[in-house]
């Protein structure tokens, strides 16, 4: 039996597996040893993952999640789960690994997420070989849901919009400008809030004032990520909601600049799924 998490900050995923077969799914609270403690993550896992998991008995666990990015993190996750899973083999690794697994299985290609956050890397089939760093929403994370809350909001407030999009946007969230910068200068975790804005952004893909704000701030991530890779001879793969949503912008921007699209995906599960149901 075979129990897969694909962890944030806000959720985590996990999956319990047999034999190819999925047998449960289950979703907690975020999993972030840069901001959990051990004795958090064991509260979080005794608390909701084991009523819900039942009596059946794991022998391994593969945790991808964000904060996972070095030995030091991974033991604090892992050890507040092997407190009430001792599984024979429990694996801690990043949510970008989970992302190539999930998109190129045992193929080496480029992987890329594109959710709250962005990231990218060369994956040579077995592991991360090349990796260009995100750097954050402020000085990188091009694509990502936070940076198009960004370059959104920026737009609405210097009045870029199509005329009436700006009022319908503060309406619909209840803000005002002064709210905005509120909410980005003074209040703890902007990236998340400008990442909230994304479902409107989605709504209104069709507007041409949003849609080349999309356009550029996805170009900008082929760019400045995608390009530096060898993109020439590998596929380019993407993970994450944004991708998801604006899968044909992705398309219609890899044909422009020649470049070859391969698989897009909300989440990266299938993928694991599959790889460790046949390892």
């Amino acid at each position: 039996m075979i129990l897969l998490a694909d962890g944030g900050s806000t959720k985590v995923d996990w999956r319990l597996v047999d034999k190819g077969l999925e047998l449960k799914k289950i979703v907690t609270k975020g999993i972030n040893p840069f901001f959990c403690t051990e004795e958090e993550i064991s509260m979080e896992i005794h608390n909701n993952l084991l009523p819900a998991l039942g009596n059946h008995h794991i022998n391994e666990i593969h945790f991808f999640g964000a904060g996972c990015a070095n030995a030091e993190k991974n033991e604090i996750v892992r050890k507040g789960i092997y407190k009430h899973i001792p599984a024979s083999q429990i694996e801690i690794n990043s949510d970008l690994l989970a992302a190539a697994i999930g998109l190129c299985g045992r193929k080496a290609g480029i992987a890329c997420i594109l959710g709250t956050g962005s990231n990218s890397c060369y994956y040579d089939g077995e592991k991360i070989a090349d990796n260009v760093s995100p750097l954050g929403y402020i000085l990188g994370d091009e694509g990502s849901g936070a940076v198009l809350g960004r370059l959104f909001v920026g737009a609405c407030l210097k009045n870029q919009l199509t005329e009436g999009l700006k009022e319908k946007f503060l309406s619909e969230y209840n803000l005002t400008p002064a709210d905005i910068l509120d909410r980005v200068y003074r209040q703890p975790l902007a990236n998340r809030f400008l990442a909230s804005l994304s479902p409107f952004i989605v709504r209104h893909i069709e507007d041409q004032s949003v849609r080349t704000l999309v356009y550029n701030a996805l170009k900008d991530f082929f760019v400045k990520n995608v390009m530096q890779y060898d993109y020439r001879n590998n596929e380019i793969h993407f993970t994450g909601s944004v991708a998801y949503y604006y899968q044909d912008i992705l398309q219609q921007i890899g044909s422009e600049l020649n470049i070859s699209i391969g698989n897009i995906s909300q989440s990266p599960m299938d993928g694991l799924i599959e790889y460790y149901s046949y390892s």
